[in-house]
């Protein structure tokens, strides 16, 4: 997948929306539940010495088992601050992986960052 199918698949998650918090760069798609002041982050996607970039958010257990699986590929959040890093991976873009992979991580992400939300919020934007 390239950043741009990465971006598009995330985009058709339901609540989610893309946002630059971090510099024209570095794209965001965060999830977001109607009247919820700011959106929780699941992916972002960048370019990293000329490398393709995604960030996803995961639990710890299957963060572990993504970097055993495919190591090189997939590590520890790039920029997360040493505390974040077991919740996050940073997969590098360049076909190592199917697109299968990617999709299951997305999806892991998504469902991740919409378990941190209350159950009223996850109501809402299932509703979406």
């Amino acid at each position: 997948m390239t950043l741009k199918e990465v971006e598009d698949y995330c985009l058709k998650k339901s609540g989610s929306y893309l946002d630059f918090p971090f510099g024209p760069d570095v794209s965001v798609v965060k999830l977001k539940a109607p009247l919820q002041e700011k959106g929780r982050i699941f992916a972002q996607m960048f370019m990293l010495k000329g490398e393709p970039k995604v960030t996803l958010c995961c639990d710890r257990m299957m963060g572990e088992i993504w970097r055993d699986a495919y190591p090189g590929c997939v590590v520890r959040g790039y920029h997360c601050p040493p505390v974040q890093q077991p919740y996050f991976n940073t997969i590098t873009l360049d076909g190592r992986l199917s697109d299968d992979v990617i999709i299951e991580m997305i999806h892991h992400s998504y469902t991740t960052a919409l378990s941190k939300l209350s159950k009223k919020k996850q109501r809402e934007i299932e509703a979406l």
